[in-house]
């Protein structure tokens, strides 16, 4: 069997920064709240009348990643499309990359693991790659957050945390088994689904039920999230994954050169850090520029900190993400 290897990485931002000043204009909150719980000074949001949605930031990802990849859109066999906020119900936004990108009629395929889900996306690109099935894998991560947020002091518990972005990445075949893709650990307890969710719309509240309701009352269409509680799982089932991960590749914590974990907070982040005994430098967080973009968060930050020089040849580098479901898991990799 094949491993797969990362072979490019691309992001895309909007331009238009949102700062804890600017939050503290339109609800009841200030830039020292927002740091101290969650360690964010600013964020990107869609501006309006912007043309960017969760597909075209991730085809402007995909590009990127393609470019550096040394390949042309023509060589990509399968497309893997990571997000919450699709820009449809349906269909999918995988079918809209392969026709924003002019793409062959190959495969797309939708992953909804909001959080976790560039993990996710990846552990299923790393099968199929070692299979044989396909050689060149695009896997994207994008969310649109900023349309679906509660921009006001009801809202502000969630919505000072969250930003828009995409980030993308090739995944190819490698006859080195000692390189790229060494394992991937996946996991989910749904039984907490109801702890970060937004219930609405769905087949429960639908359409029909919608149009006669009209309640400006409802919360239901918001992000609702038990901050404390998925607080105390994360720094948990991050952990686990890490350990699980090391484990599994006869490692340990002291072979860790850089982890890249989901940017849901920094002090979850500093938690995990503490635990495992890093560095700063072996830690990669961004989340002080750009919030929480859930699928997004994790190949943003990994394109960054290669961008930047962090990540080397050789280096065991873990990503490593929980979010809503409960949904965790991590990959291992030895970079290349």
């Amino acid at each position: 069997m094949y491993n797969s290897r990362i072979i490019g990485l691309g992001k895309y931002l909007p331009d238009n920064v949102v700062t804890n000043h600017d939050l503290s204009k339109i609800m009841d909150t200030s830039d020292e709240w927002i740091q101290e719980r969650t360690g964010i000074r600013e964020r990107r949001w869609i501006p309006e009348g912007s043309d960017d949605t969760s597909a075209v930031m991730g085809a402007k990802a995909a590009k990127i990643a393609i470019e550096r990849a040394g390949l042309t859109k023509d060589d990509v066999d399968f497309i893997i499309f990571a997000t919450l906020s699709p820009d449809y119900y349906f269909p999918g936004c995988g079918v809209q990359i392969q026709d924003l990108l002019d793409m062959p009629t190959i495969g797309a395929l939708d992953i909804r693991n909001q959080c976790t889900g560039f993990v996710y996306a990846v552990a299923v690109a790393d099968q199929f790659i070692k299979t044989g099935m396909y050689k060149n894998i695009l896997v994207i991560g994008a969310e649109y957050h900023s349309g679906g947020l509660e921009k006001s002091t009801r809202g502000r518990g969630v919505t000072v945390i969250f930003g828009d972005g995409a980030g993308a990445a090739v995944l190819s075949r490698c006859e080195d088994n000692t390189k790229g893709i060494l394992s991937s650990h996946l996991h989910s307890e749904g039984k907490y689904a109801e702890e970060l969710v937004v219930e609405g719309p769905s087949i429960k509240h639908w359409v029909p039920e919608i149009l006669e309701a009209n309640d400006p009352n409802d919360t239901s269409y918001y992000p609702y999230m038990n901050g404390t509680f998925v607080f105390k799982h994360a720094v948990v089932r991050f952990s686990e994954a890490i350990v699980e991960g090391l484990k599994a590749n006869g490692l340990n914590k002291e072979d860790i050169d850089m982890l890249i974990p989901h940017q849901a907070n920094l002090r979850i982040s500093q938690f995990i850090q503490r635990k495992f005994g890093l560095r700063d430098d072996q830690v990669f967080n961004n989340i002080q520029k750009y919030g929480n973009t859930t699928a997004a968060s994790v190949v943003i930050a990994l394109t960054e900190a290669w961008e930047e020089g962090k990540i080397k040849e050789n280096d065991t580098v873990i990503l490593a993400a929980f979010g809503s479901g409960f949904t965790w898991g991590s990959v291992i990799m030895k970079w290349q």
